[in-house]
């Protein structure tokens, strides 16, 4: 992998790039360079436009000047292992694809995009396998250690069209996980408000808070016994990180999650050919589709080592 790193520079816009958001604009001029980076330079007022700190919506004029600040560009053609251990994952993976939209059921593991660390994610590694696709967009995220279903745009109507379904809360998300302890509930609603932090090390964090982001999670046990459950869970809010957190607050931590479980719990478990994952699956999404106005149901299976631990404990 090569790493070129750029100088200060200045970009004064002229009439081709006029009305441009400034985000767009960085967008296109450094295409190497993960959205999440660039998104962050601008945040923390790294990019000036005549001196001054800008927003990301920002629309550019004629005669703006730009400073650009020193940016780590990495040439991800040297990877040729590393894609085409990520791209055989990938090809391997997808579960539906039509002309607006392509649907994943993500290994754990793969983040779903560049940054923090990882230089090229399952959007970078897309448009490396589709150059004919012109357009393609996460339309949701997940956790980096959650495995499944995974939606990304093909044409930017779709984008627009599934971001205001999930707005009006008409997109059904259904997960399943294993937990500590014996769960013996059918339905139980948590609706604990979120806030995100970041503390050491950048690390993004949640925590409840009353004056936070309003949340609800609904969750059914399946199978339990006297140290674990498997459970199904419901999110009707997509909040970041939410299911981890609400899954912890009520005494209940997912298996292995390293941010939000419970460490002592984690080293207690005896059997040692299971990988040790984040133990959460997006199993089932469910929508209408923007062309064919009928209703689809999309499923992704469980990995073998999330198959053969639910065989081991159950």
């Amino acid at each position: 992998m090569n790493l070129k790193k750029t100088k200060v520079f200045y970009e004064i816009i002229n009439k081709f790039s006029e009305k441009q958001r400034i985000d767009n604009f960085l967008m296109k001029k450094f295409k190497k360079i993960p959205k999440s980076k660039l998104y962050n330079i601008i945040r923390k007022g790294r990019i000036r436009i005549n001196k001054k700190r800008v927003k990301a919506k920002y629309k550019l004029n004629i005669g703006d000047i730009i400073r650009i600040p020193p940016l780590k560009i990495y040439n991800i053609k040297n990877k040729k292992i590393k894609i085409n251990t990520i791209q055989k994952k990938i090809l391997n993976n997808i579960l539906y694809e039509d002309k607006i939209i392509l649907i994943l059921n993500k290994p754990s593991g793969l983040s779903v995009h560049g940054g923090s660390g990882i230089h090229c994610g399952i959007i970078e590694s897309l448009r490396i396998l589709r150059p004919l696709d012109k357009y393609l967009e996460l339309i949701h995220r997940l956790d980096r250690f959650t495995s499944g279903i995974l939606m990304i745009a093909k044409k930017k109507s779709s984008l627009i069209y599934f971001h205001k379904q999930f707005r009006k809360k008409n997109i059904e998300k259904k997960y399943i996980s294993i937990v500590h302890g014996k769960c013996l509930f059918k339905n139980k609603v948590i609706t604990a408000s979120l806030s995100k932090k970041n503390i050491l090390k950048k690390k993004k964090m949640v925590f409840i808070d009353k004056n936070g982001k309003k949340s609800q999670t609904i969750l059914k046990t399946l199978k339990t016994n006297n140290l674990y459950s498997l459970i199904s869970i419901k999110p009707k809010t997509g909040r970041t990180h939410q299911i981890r957190v609400h899954s912890s607050i009520i005494g209940h931590p997912i298996l292995f999650d390293n941010r939000y479980g419970n460490n002592k719990l984690d080293k207690k478990f005896i059997y040692k050919k299971i990988k040790k994952n984040l133990f959460l699956h997006s199993k089932k999404i469910s929508f209408i589709h923007p062309i064919y106005k009928k209703k689809m149901d999309i499923i992704a299976p469980l990995n073998k080592n999330f198959k053969k631990i639910i065989k081991l404990l159950f």
